[in-house]
């Protein structure tokens, strides 16, 4: 099922615009993995868990319903079936835990739920990567990687997601911070992750396509200094 809440909860993006709140139950048919919302509205089905994460900092206690550096509540739709989530463990055994089983969900999830529905099995691989030096969850997809930013402000949460955009760019592709942002503008996608969980979410998309290895290209001119 889809809902929002009546506007005394002021919850979702809109509370102000939908006092009455309303109840939506909608049908999976997962042999052709859509959803027919009305009569010529139909929605291909991509599940995903919306909280994913691992236990805080040892001695804090935090909800997994704020998504923060441990995952949680992240609500990211590019969390499917072949995508890869890193996080950075905390405590040892790291201690993930899954839930908030969607079907589907947009970008922003702006009424505050996706198609919440149960899912009956999963199949997830654990793997350590200690070559890795993480701060908050990244994302690897078959054609792209992904950086998140958190924060109640979702200017703050873009500004997260972009920096570390630029140092893993910067890290893996041997470019100055300076010619990382300079790319960041011009093909990396900053998209709302979720809009309702207290803590906004942007998590910037790296096309990998855009790296082509062993290709000589004419270099281009690069002036830097003062304005």
């Amino acid at each position: 099922m889809n809902y929002h809440f009546p506007q005394r909860f002021q919850r979702g993006t809109l509370p102000e615009d939908f006092p009455q709140g309303q109840i939506r139950t909608l049908f999976l048919d997962w042999e052709r993995k859509e959803t027919v919302f009305t009569p010529g509205v139909v929605i291909p089905l991509r599940p995903f868990f919306g909280n994913m994460g691992v236990a805080p900092r040892q001695g804090e206690k935090r909800p997994a319903t704020i998504p923060d550096y441990f995952g949680g509540n992240m609500d990211n739709k590019e969390l499917v079936a072949g995508t890869t989530l890193f996080l950075p463990v905390q405590v040892p055994g790291a201690l993930f835990s899954a839930g908030d089983a969607h079907a589907v969900q947009g970008d922003g999830e702006v009424n505050v739920t996706a198609i919440e529905t149960a899912m009956k099995e999963s199949v997830l691989q654990f793997f350590v990567r200690k070559d890795m030096k993480i701060e908050r969850p990244m994302a690897e997809t078959p054609t792209h990687w992904s950086t998140m930013g958190f924060h109640e402000d979702l200017d703050e949460a873009a500004k997260i997601a972009l920096r570390d955009a630029i140092r893993f760019i910067s890290a893996t592709k041997g470019l100055s911070a300076d010619d990382a942002y300079s790319l960041c503008s011009l093909a990396v996608d900053l998209r709302v992750t979720q809009l309702v969980d207290d803590h906004k979410g942007i998590h910037a998309m790296i096309s990998k396509n855009i790296f082509v290895e062993g290709r000589k290209e004419q270099k281009s001119a690069v002036t830097r200094g003062r304005f």
